[in-house]
């Protein structure tokens, strides 16, 4: 079995075209997910160990907002379990390319944890609203629709994505791959999950964390009708 270094160097010259990525996914979660790749790589994790792994992170954090009452500790415990979660979810893919190339099982699983980690993320954020009021310092059930429309958001988002490239006709074989662009990298900040995950910091802030996610949830909306009209125009343009 390879090293940390040699997997790392090989890594390094396997990663997906960054178009269409944000500043956060590129320079913070994909380098992370390479090392966490290439320590998997050399203890012998299969792609679908390191999806599992992602999960649990993931769904740990995903319970504690559910199940216990917010506090700046609980806050940093919840970004950090999301956080090597997004990392780990990244290091699955990187894994199976080192590997020589993953399996369409892995590729479902993969995207099953993630639709899931997506919808039950919200869901939790809605039972804490209910169970947590007075720690929140919001009234009314309006503030449980608010967390089921960013939920509408985030799933059509991913969903819609995850489509249009699969209709979308793949470049042909050996075309030189677009340019990212900075500029779109940095407008998509917003919308980038790694992003999301840090206003759970803000989790013993009461409003301030009521406020930051209903934000969120509003550019979410808005960015769901861009990507839409977006994804209709180039797919318009396919024929099959």
């Amino acid at each position: 079995m390879a090293s940390v270094g040699t997997a790392l160097r090989e890594l390094r010259g396997a990663q997906k075209s960054a178009k269409g990525v944000s500043l956060y996914s590129r320079f913070v979660n994909r380098p992370a997910g390479r090392y966490l790749a290439a320590g998997s790589y050399a203890l012998g994790l299969t792609p679908n160990q390191v999806t599992l792994v992602s999960a649990a992170f993931s769904f740990a954090a995903v319970a504690a907002v559910a199940l216990v009452a917010p506090s700046w500790g609980l806050g940093v415990a919840v970004w950090a379990a999301l956080a090597v979660g997004f990392a780990f979810d990244s290091a699955d893919g990187q894994l199976a390319r080192l590997r020589g190339g993953g399996s369409a099982a892995g590729e479902w699983l993969d995207h099953v944890v993630d639709c899931a980690k997506i919808t039950a993320l919200h869901t939790c954020v809605l039972i804490a609203f209910h169970r947590f009021p007075g720690e929140y310092g919001i009234e009314g059930e309006g503030w449980l629709l608010v967390t089921l429309g960013f939920q509408f958001a985030a799933v059509v988002t991913f969903f819609g994505g995850l489509l249009t490239e699969k209709l979308k006709p793949k470049p042909a074989p050996g075309s030189p791959a677009a340019a990212p662009s900075t500029l779109r990298a940095v407008a998509l900040l917003p919308v980038d999950y790694g992003v999301f995950c840090l206003v759970f910091l803000l989790l013993g802030g009461g409003k301030l964390f009521a406020y930051a996610y209903a934000g969120l949830g509003a550019v979410a909306v808005l960015f769901l009708l861009a990507f839409l009209t977006k994804w209709f125009r180039e797919l318009s343009a396919v024929r099959r």
